[in-house]
């Protein structure tokens, strides 16, 4: 005969592992990925009364949490950080003047975090590839704000996302960058290009 501590001992277990099952398949099925610099690319582009240039982010880092059983994967978190002072011209004037307008000592880290994925369908021409649109906070500057952005996820071994994000410098109150004495003006509208490879 089973005593009262025996039965209860015993309902107690029962239930540890059915919560145990219940977890198991959250764990397996979904996944965490980890951006590779060196294989991705994340690049602003930007006008002047000078000319056209470019800047690309050396360091970045993040975390992407993602379901791919499903028969459209479901994408539970998306982090994604840029060293400011990483971003890179190939100019030394060109990079202080970015990092001084960014106030990178104040502010090191440029952060993009999505809130909630709003649509998300199969790319028909292309295979495990899914046009995915989204709501985030960008934070530049310190400066934090709510956007929409649309970006492509290929599945595979490796994880793919691709998109450009259009974007003004004053939304972020950001005074546009000037050189030798003001002659030179950047344009306030940039575009941020991202090709980004993840990994587990």
């Amino acid at each position: 005969m089973f005593s009262k501590a025996n039965y209860q001992n015993k309902i107690a277990r029962n239930l540890f592992i059915a919560l145990l099952l219940f977890a198991l398949p959250i764990t397996i099925i979904s996944q965490e990925f980890k951006p590779l610099t060196q294989k991705g690319v994340v690049t602003v582009t930007g006008t002047s009364t000078l000319h056209d240039w470019e800047i690309i982010a050396e360091q970045t880092s993040g975390i992407l949490i993602v379901n791919t059983e499903e028969e459209i994967p479901v994408i539970d978190k998306l982090e994604f950080q840029v060293l400011a002072e990483s971003l890179k011209s190939g100019k030394g004037g060109m990079d202080k003047n970015t990092y001084n307008a960014l106030n990178t000592e104040k502010y090191p880290n440029i952060s993009f975090k999505m809130l909630e994925v709003t649509d998300i369908q199969p790319i028909i021409s292309a295979s495990d590839r899914y046009k995915v649109k989204a709501m985030a906070n960008l934070t530049i500057a310190g400066t934090t704000c709510k956007t929409n952005v649309s970006f492509t996820l290929s599945l595979g071994e490796e994880l793919k996302i691709e998109g450009i994000k259009p974007l003004k410098m004053t939304t972020y109150k950001i005074e546009p960058p000037k050189a030798l004495l003001g002659t030179i003006k950047t344009g306030d509208a940039v575009e941020v290009h991202f090709n980004t490879v993840w990994t587990k």
